[in-house]
């Protein structure tokens, strides 16, 4: 994993977490300093997706900078209550509140995060039609809409920020994507991908029962490559690993016994979260708070 070199930016903290790949040269070190530290800052997806997968293969995530990783988060967490990437700066949007919201639950430590200004956040991002964008104004998406229930969802405040109605109209938005995969928009082809981000979000709504599993099954497997395998966004489309990851999930969200059941909130294995809800009883929360 490419730990990045926490960043000291002033105050009293420094700023760490992964990044995607370690093609700045900078070595993991945490007794070196330099100038060209600030070029090889950590992002919160990339965080995210690097605790999952040391979760995923049994680390006990012992090795992890901990407390430089909940800084990075605090510091990327902006007024309106959304989350940078970066602590140098980047968009904000949904994408980064979810990553935040798992690295959070992932380590077991809420303090980083006003839990208030998140849910505030994702409630001014509910349009009119009850779907939700990246952004208040924004229109309704699959993955902006799977990412704010999950946050929602992995916080405990999904019922306390959406109101029945809400929540009754946002099931009936996510079924209506249904066509025979699931399309992440109004008017929009379907895309192996939603079947995931959807159903995943029509699960955490506890209306899973209400998507049709045979067209949904059929339209993912459809997508499948007969010479390389993988799974593809469309069917007579060249493979590829997002897809078929979400594929793979959206099927095991569907009830084939020949994969691991899959939670929802954090897009990982059942058995994974065992894991680390096990390391949650083994080390004490706050333990290593800033």
């Amino acid at each position: 994993m490419f730990m990045a070199l926490p960043i000291f930016l002033g105050g009293s903290s420094d700023v760490g977490g992964f990044r995607g790949a370690s093609f700045l040269g900078m070595p993991f070190d945490l007794t070196k300093r330099s100038a060209g530290v600030c070029n090889d800052c950590s992002h919160v997806a990339m965080t995210y997706t690097a605790l999952a997968t040391l979760l995923i293969l049994g680390d006990d995530l012992s090795r992890v900078d901990k407390r430089s990783v909940l800084q990075g988060i605090k510091k990327l967490q902006l007024a309106d209550g959304s989350f940078a990437a970066t602590a140098l700066g980047s968009e904000s949007d949904m994408r980064f509140v979810y990553c935040a919201c798992c690295v959070c639950y992932m380590l077991n430590d809420w303090s980083p995060i006003d839990q208030d200004r998140v849910a505030q956040f994702i409630l001014k991002c509910q349009n009119y039609d009850y779907g939700i964008g990246q952004r208040p104004y924004l229109e309704a998406h699959g993955g902006s809409t799977f990412c704010a229930l999950a946050s929602l969802v992995l916080m405990g405040r999904l019922h306390t920020t959406f109101s029945p109605a809400r929540v009754e109209g946002l099931k009936l938005w996510c079924i209506r994507r249904q066509q025979t995969g699931f399309q992440g928009r109004p008017n929009k082809p379907t895309d192996t991908c939603y079947s995931f981000w959807i159903g995943a979000t029509l699960h955490l709504l506890e209306c899973a029962s209400w998507v049709d599993k045979l067209w949904n099954t059929s339209f993912i497997l459809s997508t499948q490559s007969k010479h390389v395998g993988g799974f593809a966004k469309w069917p007579d489309t060249h493979p590829d690993p997002l897809h078929t990851y979400l594929g793979l999930s959206a099927l095991s969200l569907s009830g084939d016994l020949e994969l691991h059941p899959v939670h929802a909130a954090l897009n990982v294995s059942q058995r994974t979260v065992q894991w680390l809800h096990h390391l949650h009883t083994t080390t004490p929360p706050h333990s290593h708070s800033m």
